[in-house]
């Protein structure tokens, strides 16, 4: 029987996401149109019905939306040419290339071309190095999702043990920095392990929030955790239409809080990629 309080991530994003309103009134009210463009390359289901979420989203904000669709047998050249016209296009602020894109194309590559200011993921190598030495820029979504739920939920992080399970660039490294960070949500004692750890719940079994990041479905049982703990699961897999997420369901009769199966770390994902937009938009006018 679950025992833990659920920690859902609808009320989290609804929150950013009023923030984003108001500041896109504010822009709008001195003759600035907020921006973000994306890119879809090839036809892949999934990647074409986040873009379409992404652009509802978009829509319903106040944002402009400008979409690039390539075929999936684009060179690399193509799809270079449609950043650098994004990137010198002064009305459009942010940036979004769907991942993944077709395997033969470099999608390092081409990251690494698009306009640091107008990456909305915040994954350009620049803005690594801004968050690893704690200057401003676009932070990476889900990581800057993760920290808004823990303080929307009143969860303490702050002088307390962080276990973070998963060392992806996207997810665990870039959270294990953000988290360890000196800022009243943050500031925590943060320790990364990861499968290649052979004794990993050594490390789970102690913490007082336990983040799975490791895109293994299942990973993490209920004798993984800590007794009490807060456990976020941040990782996923997809088999077909269905999410296997990293945290088995039977750790709520275990831990004190807990993310939901579906609508935890995802819904604010997204909204941390607007506010990412709306402070790029901010910051170029």
């Amino acid at each position: 029987m679950s025992t833990a309080r659920l920690l859902p991530g609808a009320p989290v994003a609804e929150s950013v996401l009023n923030d984003v309103r108001e500041r896109v009134a504010r822009l709008q009210n001195r003759g600035v149109q907020p921006s973000l463009a994306t890119i879809l390359v090839g036809d892949d289901d999934a990647s074409a019905g986040y873009i379409r979420i992404k652009q509802k989203q978009a829509a319903e904000l106040g944002f402009s939306s400008p979409h690039q669709h390539l075929s999936g047998d684009v060179t690399q050249a193509d799809l270079l040419k449609v950043i650098a016209e994004f990137n010198d296009d002064k009305n459009v602020h942010g940036v979004l290339i769907q991942y993944p894109i077709p395997a033969h194309l470099d999608y390092d590559a081409a990251l690494q071309t698009l306009d640091p200011d107008k990456d909305v993921d915040g994954m350009h190598p620049l803005n690594m190095g801004r968050l690893a030495v704690g200057l401003p820029g676009p932070l990476p979504c889900t990581p800057a999702g993760i920290e808004a739920l823990l303080a929307f939920h009143g969860i303490e992080v702050a002088g307390r043990e962080v276990v973070i399970l998963g060392r992806g660039a996207t997810l665990g490294r870039p959270l294990a920095m953000l988290l360890a960070q000196k800022r009243p949500t943050a500031n925590a004692a943060v320790t990364v392990v990861h499968t290649g750890v052979k004794d990993w719940p050594r490390y789970t079994q102690r913490a007082d929030v336990l983040i799975a990041a490791a895109g293994v479905p299942g990973i993490v049982r209920p004798e993984h955790v800590k007794p009490g703990s807060v456990v976020i699961g941040a990782g996923v897999r997809y088999e077909g239409r269905r999410l296997l997420p990293d945290v088995d369901e039977s750790c709520a009769e275990v831990a004190g809080a807990i993310t939901p199966r579906v609508g935890g770390v995802g819904p604010t994902t997204v909204a941390m990629l607007f506010r990412n937009a709306v402070t790029a938009a901010e910051r170029a006018n």
